[in-house]
């Protein structure tokens, strides 16, 4: 059996003298202790040299993509094909296209890798005429030339310049800032009504920098920085100016603070450019999805394109706003939704309720963006576009409110209208500092006397009803006591009869008290006893 080793000096084929060895996998170790071990397993039958590092990175670079090199070709024609032996591989992958090309048998198997594990131990004994200098000299540059192959490394895809582009745009800002408003408040002390005619300040200095006193104001033309009513509206102040006079020498050098805002004010429209292009050739996914200043900032904050390809999706969403996360992991409060990204024209379109969700699909979509852009063989930005056209559409249906309803025909869409919000003005109401009754005394007066009527005609009503139903009374009262007086001579007579008949009427005589008993108070005794007095 034969052995294909592959080294980065060249190609070595070894013949096995001793095949029953190898059945013992896990003691096979032992025998490459020694060189001289090793020898008697196996033995050099071929070594086809590379003459320098090119020559081995083509070679290695068809080995990883599955291809053989014409060298390899070469060797394994002439070598293999007369020994009409089994060839065994460390790559299975490898082996397979060479069975397919070249119609050789090839094993892989983990005796086979146990062997070329032992071969590399002692690969110096094994090669004579390799000195190990030479070898680890060889294998050094064969590591750095495929590194450089494998990240395709060139000179338009380093993101060091993007870095300190964007640094120095952010310095060139705070600068410009700085010194137009020392312009502004030095030049105000002369002509302080210009700062509030002139909002822009590039052309505030170019017009600064034009006329220079304000008495050269009625005399100058200003129509390429201004327009008619704003140039009529300039003159007019500079006639009427509360400013004070300054000398000549002044007047120099804020004329030559103006040169340097409109110099840093070129250089920066310039330096955009550059970081532009620079950005399109490197991330051009990136550029397309959150756009050139956020994408160079994320760069920037990870410190390079493929630090930044490590990243999660949660660690880009958050990315710039670590002293935010923090503080909240600290004190248990929510953590922060965006970073760096929140500048992100996509996150800037959405409504404060939806810039969470948009944040974080964003960034979701910003992350397969940057791995495609640092490992990726394409440089177009088509997946940026078509990530970005998904995201907007997903936009879309968040601020239209899309849910879907399930009706008789199928699947529609939900009305829903449109949220404004709507600002309105609310008056002082003074009526609610009296606490007086707001109706005039009159009127007070009359509800009084309308309520006493009502009243009055009630009372009378219930009197009535009174006197009626005492009247009822008195003469059932009355009736009753004719009954009484009448039913007393009887008994009387009664009275002188025989016991028998006495008993039998007995329950005539009890019936008496019954009636008697019914006058309910002493004042009606009274009144009958008047009346017996007028009968008798």
């Amino acid at each position: 059996m034969l052995v294909l080793f592959e080294t980065s000096v060249g190609y070595a084929i070894f013949k096995v003298l001793n095949e029953k060895k190898l059945q013992e996998v896990d003691s096979l170790w032992k025998e490459f202790e020694t060189p001289e071990k090793a020898n008697k397993i196996v033995k050099l039958k071929h070594f086809e040299k590379f003459q320098d590092t090119a020559e081995a990175l083509a070679a290695f670079t068809a080995l990883m993509e599955g291809k053989i090199n014409k060298q390899l070709k070469k060797v394994l024609k002439k070598i293999v094909k007369e020994a009409h032996e089994p060839l065994a591989v460390a790559d299975a992958k490898l082996g397979g296209v060479i069975k397919e090309k070249l119609n050789l048998s090839c094993i892989h198997s983990p005796v086979v890798n146990e062997l070329m594990r032992g071969i590399r131990s002692q690969m110096d004994g094994l090669i004579p005429g390799v000195e190990p200098r030479e070898m680890a000299a060889m294998c050094l540059g064969l590591a750095h030339s495929l590194s450089r192959y494998r990240l395709k490394f060139s000179a338009d895809k380093v993101d060091t310049m993007i870095v300190q582009a964007i640094s120095l745009l952010d310095d060139l800002d705070k600068e410009l800032n700085n010194y137009i408003m020392r312009c502004r408040e030095w030049y105000g002390w002369h002509f302080p009504e210009l700062g509030k005619i002139i909002s822009d300040n590039l052309t505030y200095c170019k017009c600064l920098q034009k006329v220079g006193d304000r008495k050269n104001y009625a005399s100058a033309s200003l129509s390429e920085f201004l327009s008619e009513e704003v140039e009529a509206e300039v003159k007019a102040a500079a006639e009427i100016s509360m400013g004070t006079e300054v000398s000549e020498e002044d007047i120099c050098n804020i004329l030559h603070l103006c040169t340097q805002v409109i110099e840093i004010s070129e250089y920066r429209t310039q330096l955009y450019e550059y970081l532009q292009n620079r950005m399109m050739a490197i991330a051009p996914n990136v550029t397309v999805m959150v756009g050139e200043l956020v994408g160079a900032r994320l760069i920037a904050h990870a410190g390079s394109l493929l630090n930044l390809a490590k990243h999660a999706a949660s660690t880009v969403q958050i990315l710039g706003a670590e002293k935010a996360l923090f503080r909240a992991l600290k004190s248990r409060r929510d953590t922060p939704k965006y970073g760096l990204i929140y500048h992100a024209s996509l996150v800037g379109q959405s409504s404060p309720k939806h810039k969470g969700k948009i944040s974080r699909m964003l960034a979701a979509k910003t992350v397969l963006a940057i791995r495609y852009d640092a490992f990726g063989e394409d440089s177009s930005s088509a997946m940026g576009v078509e990530n970005r056209a998904k995201l907007e559409a997903r936009l879309r249906i968040l601020e239209d409110r899309g849910i879907r309803k399930i009706s008789g025909t199928g699947k529609a869409l939900a009305k829903a209208e449109k949220y404004e919000h709507k600002s309105e003005v609310k008056t002082y109401d003074p009526s609610g500092d009296s606490t007086l009754p707001t109706c005039s005394k009159k009127r007070k007066i009359e509800e009084v006397d309308k309520e006493d009527e009502i009243t009055e005609k009630k009372a009378k009503k219930a009197k009535i009803k009174i006197k009626a139903e005492v009247e009822e009374e008195m003469e059932e009262e009355e009736a009753e006591e004719e009954q009484v007086v009448e039913e007393e001579p009887t008994v009387k007579k009664k009275k002188k009869k025989d016991k028998k008949k006495h008993i039998k009427e007995e329950p005539l005589s009890e019936e008496e008290p019954c009636t008697s008993t019914a006058v309910p108070s002493p004042e009606k005794k009274k009144k009958k006893k008047k009346k017996k007095d007028v009968e008798d």
